[in-house]
């Protein structure tokens, strides 16, 4: 992105295509998936929406950013927390996303499982 990089919808749009670890591009190399963006009937912007996977390893990225050290050092109540946002982020629906999980975790898949189990059980209580 050049000139058009400071474009005020650009701006707004920026911290939910990083979010999404997304990737902005100019519309004229906007590919077949890309989404295309338009402000006042101009394309501005296209966004290349990361792969399923990438995007797991993108959130587990901003989970331990947002918590200042690696996820596996976290205690056991907010690796269950870390756990529950995933699941309402559809990190589970990914091809080997609990394993992912529990690598990051520092925990066995099995672990995961019962935050999970747990989880659900607690809904059904409710």
């Amino acid at each position: 992105m050049t000139e058009a990089a400071d474009h005020p919808f650009i701006a707004a749009v920026k911290p939910l295509v990083d979010a999404m670890g997304g990737e902005m591009v100019e519309p004229e190399r906007a590919r077949g998936d890309d989404v295309v963006l338009a402000w006042e009937g101009r394309d501005v912007l296209a966004v290349r929406l990361p792969h399923l996977s990438d995007s797991l390893d993108h959130i587990l990225a901003d989970l331990e950013r947002r918590h200042g050290v690696p996820l596996a050092q976290l205690d056991r109540k907010t690796k269950q927390s870390v756990v529950r946002v995933l699941e309402a982020r559809g990190a589970f629906s990914v091809r080997h996303g609990v394993e992912t999980v529990a690598g990051a975790l520092g925990v066995s898949r099995f672990t995961v499982y019962n935050y999970l189990n747990r989880e659900n059980a607690a809904k059904g209580d409710g």
